[in-house]
């Protein structure tokens, strides 16, 4: 069996998350957005916002500059909705004609309440609030958490978050409630039929159905990987994965390749769908050519271990390390130039006055700031200003000073 060079894997991983194009399309539309979703198979939703918070951004990753009203109407406006919000990878943006995955989920939730379920409900010693929450849903229509009042003390548990809230989450775990809209980022909840189009197929899918749909789906968007990570990337445990690994691998529908990783060769799954592009991605017929910015939540992380196994890179999120021991920044986004991560930034958005700027600037150890590196990586920071309304780049620090000196030149 041939080994596929580490390039070859690279270019393939890319092309399977839409990041290997140079190019993009000069005005993304509703269709274009809602494709890229499709395509990695969920956005995963995240509240911090230096910036953009995380789901725009792994869209501008993928698109450029695009309105994120757009992506707003594929979520919650009834006449464009093609998209929900539900729980996949963490809390995620999830197309619509994948709904009846997520019932088997639900149905558990309400036939067997977890543990934190009923130890709420013993804190709280109220056992009929979650059906009278759903009742006044039923009656009134749409509500936000802020729309129930709450006097009682502060608790340590459930994020401090007010009784009605907790019983607001647990009804949209169970399937009963969806997420109409957003107000202000606050989630406004109503009846799921209410919510939910017509259209939208309810037949429940068997356990192992679902674990075969979501894996296919992982190792499909990954495009190669470990079967570890094709668990990781649907947010399964890994044991869960080896059934419906097996199974797909005897039908045909993954193949087993060899692969020069970062760390020596190995055993990985390629989608039947992949092989004729991974044999481009090998001759060079396929190249990545792409330059652009990545969240820390970027779908393409989402597997242990890549960063490292394919790019020999640490991704990592320090907005929860305490400052004085981080090592990069708060918040800082990985910098793709064509099928390698060169370096990363940490970003803050000063929105009263448009100005972005760059904390800290890093090139990778052996990256040099050539022309066409610094060239490319200006462009894309001049989309993702746009992108973010912003009209001046301060540029804080820079390791090297070189790099930061020339990318501002250039902007």
């Amino acid at each position: 069996m041939a080994t596929y060079p580490l390039y070859a894997l690279r270019t393939l991983a890319l092309y399977a998350q839409g990041l290997n194009k140079a190019t993009h399309p000069a005005s993304p539309g509703l269709d274009e957005l809602y494709a890229a979703v499709e395509r990695i198979g969920c956005v995963q939703i995240d509240t911090l916002q230096m910036v953009q918070r995380s789901h725009y951004l792994a869209l501008w990753s993928r698109l450029g500059r695009y309105d994120p009203a757009d992506f707003d109407r594929l979520i919650y406006d009834p006449a464009e909705r093609r998209l929900f919000e539900g729980w996949q990878h963490a809390a995620s943006i999830i197309p619509l004609a994948d709904y009846r995955y997520q019932i088997p989920y639900q149905r558990n939730r309400r036939e067997q309440p977890s543990d934190w379920y009923i130890r709420w409900l013993e804190e709280i010693a109220d056992p009929d609030l979650v059906p009278r929450v759903l009742e006044h849903v039923r009656q009134n229509g749409a509500v936000r958490a802020a729309d129930f009042e709450y006097h009682g003390p502060r608790r340590s548990s459930w994020w401090d978050w007010k009784p009605a809230k907790v019983a607001l989450e647990f009804l949209f775990a169970f399937g009963e409630l969806m997420i109409t809209n957003r107000v202000k980022f606050q989630r406004v909840y109503d009846l799921s039929e209410r919510v939910r189009p017509a259209w939208v197929e309810l037949q429940e899918p068997s356990a192992e159905e679902r674990d075969r749909f979501w894996i296919e789906q992982g190792v499909k968007a990954l495009g190669v990987c470990t079967p570890g990570q094709a668990a990781d990337y649907s947010y399964r445990k890994r044991g869960q994965a080896k059934a419906p690994l097996a199974a797909l691998l005897q039908q045909g529908t993954l193949v087993e390749i060899q692969g020069e990783l970062a760390n020596g060769a190995e055993t990985l799954l390629v989608h039947k769908e992949h092989l004729p592009r991974l044999e481009q991605a090998a001759d060079g017929s396929l190249a990545a050519k792409r330059t652009t910015f990545l969240s820390p939540f970027d779908s393409l992380f989402w597997a242990r271990g890549r960063d490292m196994q394919l790019w020999n890179f640490h991704k990592t999120l320090e907005c929860y390390v305490p400052a004085p021991k981080r090592i990069w920044g708060y918040f800082c986004l990985p910098i793709l130039h064509h099928d390698r991560l060169v370096g990363r930034f940490d970003p803050k958005l000063e929105r009263s006055s448009g100005t972005l700027h760059l904390r800290a600037l890093y090139l990778e150890p052996g990256i040099a700031p050539e022309d066409e590196l610094v060239a490319d990586v200006a462009a894309a920071m001049r989309d993702f200003m746009a992108f973010h309304q912003a009209k001046e780049l301060v540029i804080e620090r820079s390791q090297p000073e070189e790099f930061g000196a020339r990318l501002a030149r250039r902007i």
